[in-house]
């Protein structure tokens, strides 16, 4: 195998600065690797037929990482031509594996192996002249023209390794073992037997650095705080393993969670993937052959196998044992005095396909009282992928990562035998669906804390995205925030007057209720929606709200806002958001100082009711803020309900008339209305432009 090679490149270090000829090389490095791997194939047959049939047959990903350079360079803005217009759009999208039961039979009239490399020799082609001709300036970052280059070298590096778990996944038959791959020969050795390593508590902070290339979601910040905890000091073994499988592990439906069950039963697994048994003899597959099983290296399962062992060892050892969470992952790699430079400056680890094309003993490589912190295989976390603060989309990959922030992808760490390039970072977050099966595998802490979880779920319904823009994002037009103008211009308007408490009616996703609060020592926000209420208790609660926002058809950008970023962070304890409607408010809602109603009344079912009560709701000398652009709707109001809008007896009756009519007895208004603008986006090239009347009423009676 290669030595001191397939690291990824350093790009802004304090002690190097990565170059033409660097890049150049790393592009032609990656290119071979890849066309080597499927040299395993052992005839053209093996590329069309499925190893497994959720997935698309090798012939796809043998072309799909050249096309995804074309696509993406031509999306930079690099080049301007295509090579294979056809191959482009054919090798354009895989098969995200989202469903053990989710089959995907479409039909493709693919190339024959010869007409893809063909293909992709005309794109190295391409990409060299590239690289030999672009104007090379530092630093490179995500907004360098050279970005989109590494993106895509690192993009082939994915598929070096998750093409190689298809390769294994492939009958034997389409398989042809070489000495380029060769595996480890240590099959011999018995497992040591494992033992728990004290890992101390330690505050982890993650922040990637500029040093080299990321993926979206390695980028923001995340702190947290790690326990003590113990760390098993190996991987666990196959034949650690073992002992669960015959103690009728995949039997007893006590150890699985309710996902894994729901699989477990599905597939009837028996055993890990890639075992097999001939009579009394266990065999393990690897990529492009059948051994005896070599029982001191690492298992290799999927989530749900490596939890369900967890589950079963709890009840063995009488305590919480569970998988490490990302900062505990971290804290492992901390404690064993690990960094990426001391990692890429030697071959201490079963990683960079440095040693062997396939796993080695468990305690071959040690990282301190640690083995295999890094390397050998892949380790399971109990971490659904979830974005950092300060998390952004790049433009050229918008669907990288924000797919997997639903909570079924879990992260795994540490990288694998074949793990080269970024994938060997520490700073690397890879994800993958908890029935998925990688070169992965697990190590187990003992532990009594907790699993965080942490919040990931990007809101997609249109409407609450809509609101969420339009109370937390972007100014559009030079027409100022909304909530916040309504907030401001209440707030001048109190002057002197008392300012304890307040009241947000048809408050929607909170904005106005958390600018209030910079005035009032409490505010609460009510709206007859649960959906908005749960949208504005979870930025209460959690600080950062994440949405889509519609650009066009199908296509959508990714937003982050956080309390801190809109200087609101230090008054969220000062809120509550409750579910109501504004017609018939609970007792518990009253001696307020200030009532925000902003765009209420025209949506309310029984608006004069409204009106005629709200003065229960106002200490005397309480102030009342009406705003509303009056669009009266029979869908929302019955006519009979509306404040204005109307003629009677052949005159016009405006809503203003109507106010002061309706309020006319327990209120006064302390001044002549005005009229705030506000902008909602629907789309890229579509918002509403409106006008909202705002009234300030005061009680006198």
């Amino acid at each position: 195998m290669n030595k001191i090679s397939n690291r990824s490149l350093k790009l802004n270090g304090n002690n190097s600065s990565v170059t033409r000829e660097q890049i150049r090389a790393y592009f032609h490095q990656t290119a071979d690797l890849y066309e080597s791997l499927f040299h395993v194939l052992n005839g053209d047959e093996a590329y069309y037929v499925k190893p497994i049939h959720l997935r698309h047959p090798l012939i796809f990903y043998y072309g799909h990482t050249n096309t995804f350079f074309i696509n993406k360079l031509i999306l930079a803005g690099l080049i301007t031509t295509r090579v294979n217009p056809q191959f482009e759009s054919m090798f354009a999208v895989g098969v995200d594996e989202m469903g053990w039961d989710d089959v995907n039979e479409m039909n493709y009239n693919w190339p024959t192996p010869a007409e893809v490399r063909a293909y992709r020799a005309s794109v190295r082609l391409v990409v060299d002249d590239l690289i030999n001709t672009l104007p090379f300036n530092l630093p490179i970052d995500w907004q360098s023209p050279w970005w989109p280059i590494l993106m895509g070298i690192e993009h082939e590096r994915i598929h070096l390794e998750t093409s190689s778990v298809l390769i294994r996944q492939h009958a034997l038959k389409f398989v042809q073992p070489l000495e380029n791959w060769a595996p480890c020969d240590a099959v011999d050795g018995i497992a040591p037997v494992n033992s728990l390593v004290d890992i101390p508590a330690q505050d982890i902070e993650l922040n990637k650095s500029t040093d080299y290339y990321g993926w979206d979601n390695e980028y923001g910040q995340f702190k947290a705080h790690c326990s003590a905890f113990k760390a098993a000091k190996y991987l666990t073994s196959n034949a650690e393993f073992l002992v669960f499988v015959e103690a009728g592990g995949y039997d007893d439906d006590r150890y699985w969670l309710e996902e894994g069950l729901a699989w477990k039963n599905y597939t009837n697994a028996k055993q890990p993937m890639f075992w097999s048994k001939q009579g009394d003899n266990w065999r393990l597959r690897l990529m492009a052959e059948e051994i005896n099983m070599p029982w001191s290296w690492p298992v290799e399962v999927n989530y749900h196998e490596a939890k369900a062992f967890c589950q079963w060892q709890s009840l063995q050892m009488g305590k919480q044992v569970r998988m490490p969470t990302e900062q505990e992952w971290h804290s492992i790699y901390t404690h064993a005095g690990l960094s990426d430079e001391q990692v890429a400056n030697t071959t201490n680890a079963n990683l960079f396909l440095d040693h062997y094309a396939s796993p080695c003993p468990v305690n071959h490589f040690a990282h301190g009282d640690l083995y295999d912190v890094v390397g050998n295989v892949w380790q399971w976390l109990e971490t659904p992928i979830f974005p950092f603060d300060g998390f952004k989309v790049h433009p050229l990959y918008d669907d990288f990562t924000t797919p997997t922030f639903d909570g079924r992808h879990n992260i795994f760490k540490g990288g694998s035998w074949i793990s080269t390039g970024n994938e060997a970072l520490k700073s690397a977050r890879y994800a993958f669906r908890r029935h998925f099966f990688q070169h992965a595998g697990f190590r187990y802490i003992v532990t009594d804390t907790p699993v965080e979880n942490n919040a990931s779920h990007y809101e997609s319904d249109k409407q609450l995205s809509e609101y969420a823009e339009f109370h937390y994002g972007e100014t559009y037009y030079d027409v100022p925030n909304f909530p916040k103008a309504l907030s401001d211009f209440a707030i001048q308007s109190m002057q002197l007057k008392p300012a304890k408490t307040a009241l947000d009616l048809g408050c929607a996703t909170g904005r106005a209720t958390f600018e209030l609060a910079k005035y009032f020592d409490h505010v609460t926000g009510i709206d007859f929606s649960a959906r908005f209420i749960g949208l504005a208790l979870k930025l209460a609660q959690q600080g950062v709200l994440r949405y889509t926002m519609v650009n066009e058809g199908d296509l959508v950008s990714y937003q982050e806002r956080s309390l801190t970023a809109l200087k609101l962070d230090d008054v969220a304890h000062k809120v509550d958001f409750w579910q109501g409607d504004a017609c018939n408010l609970k007792p518990q809602y009253t001696a307020y100082d200030f009532i925000l109603a902003a765009n209420l009344i025209d949506r309310l079912y029984s608006p004069r009711e409204f009106l005629s009560n709200i003065h229960q709701r106002l200490n005397m000398g309480g102030v009342l803020m009406i705003t509303s652009p009056y669009t009266w709707l029979e869908e929302h109001t019955p006519r009979d309900e509306w404040i204005g809008g109307y003629k009677k007896d052949g005159e016009n009756v405006s809503t203003l008339d109507g106010l002061k009519s309706v309020l006319g007895q327990h209120f006064k208004l302390m001044q002549a209305p005005v009229e705030i603008p506000f902008v909602i986006r629907e789309t890229r090239h579509k918002f509403q432009h409106t006008l909202s009347e705002v009234t300030l009423w005061e009680r006198i009676l």
